[in-house]
C-alpha cells in the first residue's frame, strides 16, 4: 500500500541505462543514501531489480523514483507513472530512442514488484520546459514543430535545477534573484543558463547528442556531416547515429579513452591526441558558457558540477584561462581542493567572476520528487 505522507521509510530512486541499472535508497527528508549500488552489462533489467532487491533485503519503501531522460512537452514537471502516464511516456520514445526504451523497462519491471507502491517519473527534460521559444525553437520549417514537436528540450534537469539551488544556499541568496551558468560535466555535458531559478536556455537540444564535447558523444557537428558520410563512406543513417553517439566524443578525438582521467594522465605523459581531446572539450565548454550569457544580463555565479565538473581541476583551470572576458581570478588552493576548504569557491575574493563547485546529488531530487508526488497519490495510483 501506499504510504500516507510524512512517512519515515525511504524512497527508491532508480536510474535504468541501455546496459545498466544504477539504483539508491534514498530518506528524502534527510538527503542520506541508505544503500547504492550500480549494475553494469545488463542484459535484463527484470533480473538486475531482482538482484537489486535481494540485496534490499524486506526493506519497505514509501515510493519508487524512476529517471526518465525525455519527457517531451506533455510532462513539464514530474508524474504519477498511472497507465495514462505510461502511455504518454511510450510517445515520447522516438524523441529519445536511446534513452527512453531503457527508462522503460525498468519502470515495468519495477511496477511488477511494487504493484502496491506509487512509481514517479522524473524528468531531465522538465526543468527545461521554461526556455522560451527563441531558446528552443530550430530554424526549421514550423511544421515540423507544429506537428511532429521536433524542438530544443535540454537535459539533466534535475542536476542544473540541485546544483542552482545549492549555490544560492552556499551564497545566501534567494535563488529567484540570481543569474548563474551551471555546467554539469561528466560522460554527458550540458551547460544552462539559469535565471531567477529557471532555465532560459541550454546547450542539449532535441536528443542529448547536441551541444558540449561528451565521452563518446561529438556534440554539435555540421548537419551536413551526414550526407557527407552517407556519400564518401557508404553509412547508413543507423551507423552515422552509432559513430556520433558512441565512438565520438573525447574517445573519438584521442583515441584512447572516453574517461578524462585517463586523458589527463595521457597529457602528463606528453601524448597529443590526449592534449588535442582535452583543448578541444575546454574550448567548447567555454565558447558554449559565454553563449549562454546572451540569456543573461550578467553571470551571479559559473557552477562546475558532474564527475568531471568536480574532480577535474586542470579542466576547470583551461576552461576559466578561456574565458578572460568574464574576468575570472582562479584561487589556485581551493580550485585544486575542489573548492572543499572554500565554500565551493575556486576564484579568489577580488575576481570579478565567481566560479564554484557545487556537486549534485540527482537522486537526492528524484527522491524527493517521488515523495513530493507520492505524497498525493490516489490508493489506485498503480492503475
Amino acid at each position: 500500500m501506499n504510504d500516507a505522507p510524512g512517512t519515515s521509510r525511504p524512497i527508491l530512486v532508480i536510474n535504468c541505462g541501455s546496459s545498466s541499472l544504477k539504483f539508491a535508497l534514498v530518506d528524502p527528508t534527510t538527503g542520506e543514501q541508505l544503500q547504492h549500488g550500480l549494475l553494469e552489462r545488463v542484459t535484463n533489467h527484470a533480473e538486475a531489480l531482482d538482484a537489486v532487491l535481494q540485496k534490499l533485503g524486506q526493506q519497505a519503501v514509501a515510493a519508487v523514483g524512476h529517471r526518465v531522460v525525455h519527457g517531451g512537452e506533455h510532462f513539464t514537471e514530474s508524474a504519477l507513472l498511472s497507465e495514462a502516464a505510461l502511455a504518454k511516456l511510450r510517445e515520447c520514445t522516438p524523441l529519445a530512442p536511446l534513452h527512453n526504451p531503457a527508462n522503460l523497462l525498468g519502470i515495468e519491471a519495477a511496477r511488477e514488484r511494487f504493484p502496491d507502491t506509487a512509481h514517479v517519473a522524473v524528468f531531465d527534460t522538465a526543468f527545461h520546459q521554461s526556455l522560451p521559444p527563441k531558446a528552443f525553437m530550430y530554424a526549421l520549417p514550423y511544421e515540423l514543430y507544429a506537428q511532429h514537436k521536433v524542438r530544443r528540450y535540454g537535459f539533466h534537469g534535475t542536476s542544473h535545477a540541485y546544483v542552482a539551488g545549492a549555490a544560492a544556499e552556499l551564497l545566501g541568496k534567494p535563488l529567484a534573484e540570481l543569474q548563474l551558468v551551471t555546467a554539469h560535466l561528466g560522460n554527458g555535458c550540458s551547460c544552462t543558463a539559469v535565471k531567477g531559478g529557471q532555465s532560459v536556455d541550454t546547450t542539449m537540444g532535441l536528443t542529448p547528442l547536441e551541444g558540449l564535447v561528451m565521452g563518446t558523444r561529438s556534440g554539435d557537428v555540421d548537419p551536413g556531416l551526414h550526407g557527407f558520410l552517407a556519400d564518401n563512406l557508404g553509412l547508413d543513417l543507423s551507423q552515422i547515429t552509432e559513430l556520433l553517439n558512441r565512438k565520438s566524443g573525447l574517445l573519438g578525438l584521442s583515441g584512447q579513452s572516453n574517461d578524462m582521467r585517463t586523458l589527463l594522465e595521457g597529457v602528463r605523459q606528453g601524448e597529443p591526441r590526449a592534449k588535442l581531446a582535452i583543448d578541444v572539450f575546454c574550448h567548447r565548454l567555454a565558447k558554449a558558457i559565454l553563449g549562454l550569457c546572451a540569456s543573461l544580463e550578467r553571470v551571479d555565479a559559473l557552477i562546475f558540477t558532474g564527475g568531471i565538473g568536480e574532480h577535474a581541476a586542470p579542466i576547470r583551470t583551461a576552461t576559466l584561462e578561456l574565458l578572460q572576458v568574464l574576468g575570472p581570478e582562479l584561487d589556485l588552493a581551493a580550485n585544486a581542493a575542489h573548492g572543499k576548504t572554500s565554500g565551493g569557491r575556486i576564484t579568489t575574493t577580488g575576481s570579478r567572476l565567481l566560479a564554484l563547485v557545487v556537486p549534485t546529488n540527482e537522486e537526492l531530487v528524484i527522491a524527493r520528487e517521488a515523495a513530493r508526488v507520492a505524497a498525493t497519490a490516489p490508493a489506485d495510483a498503480s492503475r
